[in-house]
Parts: structure tokens; C-alpha cells; sequence
């Protein structure tokens, strides 16, 4: 197998059309002699430069906290009680672990946040800048709060704790917000803890906060958007130089290396809290028959074939932000279907970039999207919607879609990847991008091409 230098990838950019006509190679700086270049056939990929920083300030967090007040006080809340993983790191900028451990944060409309947290996180809370809070020892919890507490006892009531937690502080007969409905026995347990307390859903303030982006959340997300086409760009040249001798799960675990390393270089982690935060670097290729299934559900480890099908995609976050940068790939010979379905797939993925702009619904996107492949007579290799919403956890509301009636506004972002797939023949195609709504158009924030010349190969 040839060794994958920084050197080759880096010319691998520069190059991507014409390797999809030849085995196009060169000279290294190892010495290595190869030959068969030839000029790229489109424009040299120009790729967003990695550089830091690599999450956003704490001022950010602090002016966040100040927008989320503003709003609470137009609804008339005392405060709001954060328990949703995503909506605490959105707001306090703490990354952290989530498992069976209660974790709150409590933002109130005047004065400073109040972190109420498991015993196991207390250094990463006391080392950041919400310098207030309680924490207790371990779920199930028995015994004294904020210190060990290792004699059996009966069970404390957690979610009791942290609402006596807010009466000391002055809550006690306040207007509090919480993230959505709970059950009747949840908020009985509420009310005993804080009976003259009135207690209101009011998730939908942060989600609105976290749906339109900022400024810093865009320009964080181009970083990470920048690695994904690095990553595509070094799987496509790994197929390219493998071959028919490389495996799907090879060119994941070498793709995810190379990122680790490329960006590792630049964050140079102290292994500290609070350093190299909301980083994940996954990469995904699944060649042949596993391509026809929008969500597969088995483990990838196929040889790559001639006349197979094959996507790659890289799902990374950089701080907490990133999205999605797929390529759906095919090696040559193609029969007609396949060449249609692809031409087809990417036409629509085209054609959401184009109609997602300020004041459009969603569900009008959607429409004309799947409109192209149902005038294409493909209507049966649809599955599913065009694109979700983009968010620190994926998939976040609104979604382009026929039922969703939301009005699209600048700062969004959505998916890109009207996926069509044909089980029956054993090939599907998926391309997305991070599109980004402005006011005259969506913008893609990959660089990678959606290319015929890009996309199909000669091996």
C-alpha cells in the first residue's frame, strides 16, 4: 500500500478532477517517481484555512446569557431551569457528559447562572466561569449535599433538591421557566418543593436563540466545514490509490487518522478542561449494497468493487459546531439507472441550495425538491425528506419538509441531502452539504465539487 503523506493530499486537492480519468500521481518529497499527471479538468478546490480558535470565547457565552435573560423578561419569567444537555452547553459554553446523572443550570432574568451538577463533574464546573452551584455526590444520591457522601440512606429526590436549591436563592414564589411539558407525577413532585411557584414551558425561547446563528457560530462551523472537505478529499484519493484492494472500514479508519492529525497539529491539546471541547471527528464509507439504505443498520466491511456505489461523509463538530459533508460516489461502469438517479439526486440537492433563502417555507423547499424526482418518473426511490435543521446535536427543528410550515430565516442552517435509493438494485446515492439561508439564496459551505468529474471514478 502507498503511504498517505500530508504532501499528497495536499495536491490531491488541486488535482481531484483529473484522478477520477487516470491514475494520476506524482513526485513526492520522498522521492518517490510517478507518472500520468495531467491538468485538473474544473478549478483548483480552494479550501477555508484551519486555524484557531477552535471554539468560541467566553464573552460569547456571557452575551448569550444576556440575550437569554432579555428574552425571559419580555415573557414575564422569573428565570428558566436548563436541563437538556445541548441548551446548557449552548448557554454556559460548558461541554460535559450526560448519563443518568441529573445536571441543571438555572438562568435567572437578573443576576448570575447556577450550575446543580453530579459530584464527578465539580472540577470542570469550579474551573469555569459560573462560579455558582451545588452538586451532590452520585444518582442514586443519599446522604449530605456538596461533600462525599458514602453511608447508605434513603433515596434523595434529586429534581426536589435543586427547586429547594432555587428557594434559598429567592425563588421560591417565582414564574419559572422549564424546557417542556412534564408528566402529572413529575410536577406534583415540583410543586411540593416549591408550592408557590409557577412553573411554565418556555423551551421554545432557547430554540428560536439556537436555530438563527451567529456571527461566531457561522464562522466556527466554516472551520469545521473546511476539515470536511479535507476529509472527502483524502478518502476520494485513498479510493483512487487502494483501489479494488481497499475496504469501506479502511478508507473510515485512515480518513478519521488523518483528520485527528491534521487538526491536532493546530489545537494542541493540553489535556486540561475546558481545551479541545465539542471535538468529534467521525467519518463514515459504506461502498455497494449498503448505499441503498438511508439508515443501515449494519456494520460497514466491504471491498470496493468496480461498478459499486460508495458515500462518503463526514459528520464532525469543532467547538460544538460542524455539520454534514457527504459525496455519494460511484466507481465506473454505471448503467443508465444509475447515471439518471445520480444526475437527478444532485439536481435536487442543487436545487434546495437555490430556493433556500429568508421568507420561503419550509415545506415549499421541500416540495419542489422532491417535485424534480417525481417529474424524473424516480418517485419510488424516495425516502425521506430533503434536509433537517443543523444543531450542536445533529438534527435540530425546522426541518425541510412538506409538513413543516416554518419561514425560513437568515443565520439558519439545514442539511442538504435529498437522498434517492434503490434497494432492489443495491446502489443509493446521498450527497449534503451545511447550507446556510441568506437573503438571496442558500450557501453551501462545502467546497467539495458535486461533480460528475468529482464523483464517478475509473479505478
Amino acid at each position: 500500500m502507498r503511504r498517505l503523506t500530508r504532501r499528497t493530499f495536499l495536491i490531491s486537492l488541486g488535482a481531484s478532477a483529473s484522478l477520477g480519468h487516470s491514475r494520476h500521481l506524482f513526485r513526492s518529497r520522498e522521492g518517490l517517481a510517478f507518472a500520468g499527471w495531467e491538468q485538473p479538468r474544473e478549478p483548483i478546490l480552494q479550501v477555508a484555512p484551519l486555524s484557531p480558535p477552535f471554539r468560541l470565547p467566553e464573552s460569547w457565552y456571557r452575551q448569550t446569557v444576556k440575550r437569554l435573560q432579555e428574552k425571559l423578561a419580555e415573557r414575564g419569567l422569573d428565570g428558566i431551569i436548563l436541563k437538556d444537555r445541548w441548551n446548557i452547553i449552548y448557554v454556559s459554553g460548558l461541554f460535559h457528559t450526560t448519563t443518568e446523572r441529573p445536571f441543571w443550570l438555572f438562568v435567572p432574568t437578573r443576576g448570575e447562572p447556577v450550575f446543580f451538577h453530579p459530584g464527578l463533574d465539580k472540577d470542570l464546573v469550579n474551573t469555569w466561569w459560573i462560579k455558582e452551584g451545588e452538586w451532590y455526590f452520585d444518582y442514586p444520591h443519599a446522604g449530605p449535599f456538596n461533600t462525599l457522601a458514602y453511608k447508605a440512606g434513603p433515596k434523595a429526590d434529586l429534581l426536589q433538591w435543586m427547586l429547594k436549591g432555587l428557594a434559598k436563592r429567592g425563588f421560591g414564589r417565582a414564574r419559572l421557566g422549564i424546557e417542556e411539558e412534564v408528566g402529572p407525577t413529575t410536577m406534583k413532585r415540583m410543586q411540593e418543593a416549591l408550592p408557590e411557584a409557577r412553573f411554565e414551558v418556555a423551551g421554545d425561547l432557547l430554540l428560536r436563540m439556537r436555530m438563527i446563528k451567529t456571527p461566531e457560530e457561522i464562522e466556527l462551523t466554516r472551520k469545521a466545514i473546511a476539515l470536511h472537505d479535507r476529509m472527502l478529499a483524502f478518502a476520494r484519493d485513498y479510493i483512487l490509490q487502494r483501489g479494488t484492494d481497499a475496504t469501506d472500514f479502511e478508507v473510515r479508519h485512515r480518513t478519521e487518522e488523518f483528520a485527528t492529525h491534521e487538526l491536532m497539529k493546530l489545537m494542541q491539546p493540553t489535556g486540561r478542561p475546558h481545551d479541545a471541547v465539542g471535538v468529534n471527528l467521525r467519518f463514515s464509507c459504506r461502498a455497494g449494497v449498503a448505499t441503498a439504505y438511508p439508515h443501515p443498520n449494519q456494520f460497514f466491511y466491504a471491498r470496493i468493487r468496480r461498478g459499486d456505489a460508495v458515500q462518503i461523509a463526514a459528520v464532525i463538530t469543532i467547538g460544538g459546531y460542524g455539520g454534514e459533508g457527504y459525496r455519494a460516489l460511484h466507481i465506473e461502469p454505471m448503467t443508465d439507472l444509475q447515471r439518471k438517479m445520480w444526475d437527478v439526486h444532485t439536481e435536487m440537492v442543487l436545487k434546495q441550495q437555490e430556493l433556500s433563502k429568508a421568507g420561503v417555507r419550509c415545506q415549499e423547499v421541500a416540495e419542489k425538491v422532491l417535485e424534480i424526482a417525481v417529474r424524473a418518473g424516480l418517485e419510488r426511490y424516495i425516502y425521506h425528506r430533503p434536509a433537517h435543521g443543523q444543531g450542536m446535536e445533529g438534527h435540530q427543528a425546522p426541518y425541510i419538509a412538506p409538513g413543516d410550515e416554518t419561514v425560513l430565516e437568515e443565520g439558519m442552517m439545514f442539511s442538504n441531502e435529498p437522498g434517492l435509493y434503490n434497494p432492489e438494485g443495491g446502489f443509493g446515492y446521498n450527497h449534503s452539504n451545511c447550507v446556510l439561508v441568506t437573503r438571496e439564496r442558500g450557501v453551501a459551505l462545502n467546497q467539495t465539487p458535486l461533480t460528475r468529474e468529482w464523483c464517478w471514478l475509473k479505478l
